[in-house]
């Protein structure tokens, strides 16, 4: 029986610059030649502008599946930002697996380093405006197309061409899919008992959490 695993097409890092007026952003990020050290804050050479709503233990690595690359360019036939891995601001271009086949509290290798999944990715204006468009971050929402936040367990070090393999899911029923239905695509009215479950579980990054307990409410 082979392990559920994704493959790593790329490992990218950014750091932040001007994007929209006084705003500065590091979405748009570059792919690492190489080896690269995972702490845990995340890929060494990686930064954030806005520490309030990026970056910490709960976001340390965004994944984004490239398996979603071609519904986009479907989507939005010709844009550059889908020519290459990073147009949704990921650390990790994966492919192999995606939302849908991702739980929480599901631990991978990532070299010798080993991550765990938190949450899901709250899509913002910045995906708005990086594509040029008023209606990405609801093409999200509508989807479930959001990407997955990592938390780091054993800092280490990883490389792009190489496999990130399952190591234990301990919540096979809570898809990353799922919660983002809940929490995210207004899914909480039709199943609330679900939405309190999930506000106190301590493995759901903090921010996730707190937004149940107010849906719960």
């Amino acid at each position: 029986m082979n392990t559920p695993h994704m493959i790593v097409e790329a490992l990218l890092v950014g750091r932040p610059v001007p994007f929209r007026g006084e705003d500065y952003s590091a979405i748009a990020k570059r792919p690492v030649d190489g080896p690269v050290r995972i702490g845990w804050d995340g890929l060494e050479g990686n930064a954030v502008a806005d520490r309030i709503h990026h970056g910490g233990w709960d976001k340390a690595i965004h994944l984004y599946p490239q398996d979603h690359y071609d519904w986009w360019r479907q989507a939005r036939p010709d844009h550059p930002l889908l020519d290459a891995p990073g147009a949704f601001g990921e650390n990790i271009a994966s492919r192999g697996m995606t939302e849908e086949d991702l739980c929480l509290g599901d631990r991978f290798s990532l070299g010798s380093a080993i991550v765990e999944v938190s949450h899901g990715r709250q899509p913002c204006w910045k995906l708005d405006h990086r594509f040029g468009a008023r209606d990405v971050m609801a093409t999200i929402v509508r989807t479930g197309r959001c990407g997955i936040y990592f938390r780091v367990i054993r800092e280490g070090e990883a490389e792009a061409g190489t496999r990130m393999a399952l190591l234990d899911r301990p919540l096979p029923q809570w898809s990353v899919a799922r919660l983002f239905r809940l929490l995210i695509g207004g899914g909480h009215k039709a199943d609330p008992d679900a939405v309190r479950a999930l506000a106190g579980m301590d493995v759901l990054a903090e921010a996730w959490r707190e937004r149940a307990r107010k849906l719960a409410a």
